[in-house]
């Protein structure tokens, strides 16, 4: 473990073998920072914070601040990050709101420079946000979803694995699993191809949601008549009945959240 003399460390931190907390950052009260996680220069940890293993944070990133919500009035709440995630420079990543709940980060996910997530987001795995993406409170983000540059997420937006948003997009309505969306406000395109063959899925359950898309989108039909067709036309797969899951409990647009952050497990 190494800590810079310029580092401020509150005595109730608790911090993992071979962390590092580098100059100029100030770690508060009843934080975790577990083993070789590293904070580089002017990093601020706030109250209520655990981070997992390995983590790479980077200059003047700020997690675990206070929720930018009106009904907060200073109740306990957490942020949780799990492991081998790189949050680079000028992140802020909120606590969330309301009594016990958390923010949550799992594992492995790369969070460009100045992109903020806000309270009560879940973010699932193997996540890449780039630059200047803005989360709001209670999103729902599964694993493995891209996004692009300098674009925003409405809350209470779920968006399914696998799926990639383009850069600059305004994002108001659920984004199904698999799919490319882009635009303002962002509008589905199709399959996010390259990411299914990236993620090991099989030709023959991608084949199956390539026909699932037709008849969802440029079949003409309604959206409980294209689940329905999608059902009885395509092949069974994982990959389909999780696709016409998410979609048969829409809310929101094209794509419906299924599960509230607030509340639910994702």
């Amino acid at each position: 473990m190494e800590i810079h003399p310029t580092a401020i460390v509150d005595p109730s931190a608790e911090l993992g073998e071979g962390v590092y907390v580098g100059p100029f950052c100030v770690v508060g009260p009843d934080v975790v920072l577990g083993p070789g996680t590293r904070l580089e220069s002017h990093v601020v940890v706030e109250q209520y914070t655990r981070l997992g293993c390995e983590c790479q944070v980077r200059q003047g990133a700020v997690l675990g601040g206070a929720p930018q919500d009106f009904k907060y009035r200073g109740e306990r709440s957490f942020l949780n990050i799990g492991d081998r995630n790189s949050i680079r420079e000028y992140v802020t990543i909120h606590r969330a709101s309301g009594e016990d709940l958390e923010t949550r980060l799992g594992n492995d996910n790369m969070v460009m420079a100045y992109c903020h997530i806000g309270h009560n987001c879940w973010l699932g795995n193997h996540i890449v946000m780039a630059n200047y993406v803005g989360i709001s409170g209670y999103v729902l983000v599964e694993d493995r979803v891209v996004f692009g540059g300098m674009l925003g997420i409405h809350q209470y937006v779920r968006i399914g694995k696998l799926a990639m948003i383009g850069g600059m997009s305004k994002v108001v309505a659920d984004v199904p699993p698999f799919m490319l969306a882009d635009g303002r406000p962002a509008e589905l395109n199709g399959l996010n191809v390259l990411g299914l063959r990236r993620a090991g899925v099989s030709p023959r359950a991608r084949a199956g949601l390539k026909q699932a898309f037709r008849f969802l989108y440029r079949s003409g039909l309604n959206l409980s008549q294209g689940i329905e067709a999608a059902y009885n036309e395509v092949d069974q797969t994982e990959e389909r009945d999780y696709l016409l899951e998410f979609l048969t409990n829409i809310r929101r647009g094209f794509g419906g959240r299924q599960n509230d952050p607030r509340g639910g497990t994702p």
